[in-house]
């Protein structure tokens, strides 16, 4: 009587799977680092490409999240080699970070209100005094029918379009 199973073929849904140990330092670990332990890429960004175009395999399911999890005993299938990833480490807890949000003083405000008509009038520094007063200047335009007007205080010029 003839066997039904091939050479390759252990159980009923078990497969015998020649693979590459890779050996992690910490779990879980993101899938494109794992591709860069196991020299199979030049860089993060070749693996983080071939895992967004589809070439990477865990577990025997396609996998496209360049920062997919990986813990210890996850095959990995890539350019038709396997890689099993080897962790002696327990895993750790992954915590997020909180985002912290800077806090922004409000102004103090008084309990008294001052009155603007009672208010002392603003006076010129030295400075201010000296400067010449300026004036408004005329509008220029360019080529293309914009045009450009200083304002009389010194401040943001307007720029015309028409």
């Amino acid at each position: 009587m003839q066997d039904d199973y091939s050479p390759e073929t252990v159980g009923e849904d078990e497969i015998e799977i020649e693979a590459i140990g890779i050996e992690v330092s910490s779990q879980p670990i993101e899938l494109y680092k794992v591709l860069k332990i196991a020299n199979v890429v030049s860089g993060g960004g070749e693996a983080k490409y071939a895992i967004a175009e589809g070439y990477v395999a865990v577990n025997g399911e396609l996998e496209t999240r360049k920062r997919c999890k990986i813990y210890d005993g996850d095959l990995i299938e890539f350019n038709a080699e396997y890689y099993l990833v080897i962790c002696d480490q327990p895993v750790e807890d992954i915590v997020e970070q909180p985002v912290v949000k800077p806090v922004v003083a409000k102004p103090k405000s008084s309990s008294k209100k001052q009155n603007p008509a009672k208010s002392k009038p603003h006076k010129p520094s030295e400075r201010q005094k000296n400067k010449p007063a300026k004036t408004k200047h005329s509008a220029k335009s360019n080529k293309k029918g914009a045009s450009i007007e200083a304002s009389a205080d010194g401040g943001r010029s307007r720029i015309h379009f028409g």
